[in-house]
């Protein structure tokens, strides 16, 4: 079994197809590596850990939300939460007729570091000051993260996972990726 971390950069696509119409680059820009695949995905705008493997099992286990694997993202927010919002995150918001399951939550008191930058940068603007939350959710349905943030006033701006499980995104820069040693496959095959 094959099975690699990859930290996918901003405004890559999660698919090993040739550059879309809009210019996007996928997987096979950066994985040369024949028949692995994304166990999950992470929308173009959003960056981090992905987890790619040539054993169907698992990428379906991973992938699969029944199965609610904790993912854990660091989320860049307009304005500070306050605790009463962060609470409402951790005991589950509303979105799209959806009432999303607990989550773990906790502020950062300061930008988490080491952070790569992000091409292109997040906007700023002088006036509204943002925050950085951790959130960890066993879920995974389609944008839910940014719903979340929105849902309780304070909307996503940065998006990176640094975490499925155990696995850590790590020092992997932007567009790395490494393979996972015979281990630590192993425990993927537990999950």
């Amino acid at each position: 079994m094959k099975c690699l971390l990859f930290h996918k950069p901003y405004g890559v696509l999660t698919q090993f197809t040739a550059r879309d119409a809009g210019g996007h680059r996928t997987l096979k820009d950066f994985i040369a590596i024949p028949s692995v695949y994304p166990a999950g995905r992470l929308d173009h705008d959003s960056e981090g850990l992905l987890l790619l493997t040539d054993d169907g099992a698992v990428q379906h286990r991973l992938s699969d939300p029944r199965f609610e694997h904790p993912k854990t993202y660091w989320v860049q927010v307009e304005r500070v939460p306050s605790a009463e919002s962060l609470a409402r995150l951790a005991g589950g918001v509303d979105i799209q007729s959806y009432r999303t399951k607990p989550a773990k939550v906790r502020l950062f008191d300061a930008d988490p570091t080491p952070l790569a930058p992000r091409d292109p940068p997040v906007r700023f603007r002088k006036t509204v000051p943002t925050a950085w939350i951790e959130l960890t959710i066993g879920e995974g349905k389609n944008r839910q993260i940014r719903h979340m943030t929105a849902a309780i006033g304070h909307p996503t701006l940065r998006l990176i996972r640094i975490a499925i499980g155990k696995l850590q995104l790590g020092k992997l820069q932007p567009g790395e990726w490494r393979e996972l040693s015979p281990p630590e496959c192993a425990r993927l095959l537990r999950l």
